[in-house]
């Protein structure tokens, strides 16, 4: 967010190297240098070292936050491509439930109280 560039050989990590800035009122987060070690997505989608996401963050209202990624990655796609997503905040008296991400994970179904409660 300071005006650095990506370096000219980053060192490939698992989340990459990012810079950032604003464009109006949208975040774009670029971010290049993964190793090809990480999960790219919960359904196996194959990505390479040479993977390029720009994300672009925009609060289109007071609840509502757009997520538009772009993915190129010419080593394991013909062409860069686009996903995204909308987040809407929760209503004020919605209770928001405990998670914890982990392996084998086995407690979520014994939560009790207005959390649990289908």
């Amino acid at each position: 967010m300071d005006g650095r560039k990506h370096p000219a050989d980053p060192d490939p990590t698992w989340y990459g190297h990012s810079i950032g800035w604003y464009e109006g009122d949208t975040l774009v987060i670029d971010t290049v240098g993964f190793n090809d070690k990480f999960w790219f997505d919960f359904r196996g989608h194959p990505h390479t070292d040479k993977l390029h996401t720009i994300e672009r963050w925009t609060r289109t209202d007071l609840s509502t936050l757009v997520n538009e990624v772009t993915i190129d990655d010419p080593g394991a796609y013909t062409k860069p491509f686009k996903v995204s997503f909308t987040a809407r905040s929760a209503p004020p008296n919605e209770e928001l439930m405990e998670y914890i991400c982990q392996e084998n994970e086995q407690d979520a179904k014994h939560t009790k109280g207005p959390a649990g409660v289908p």
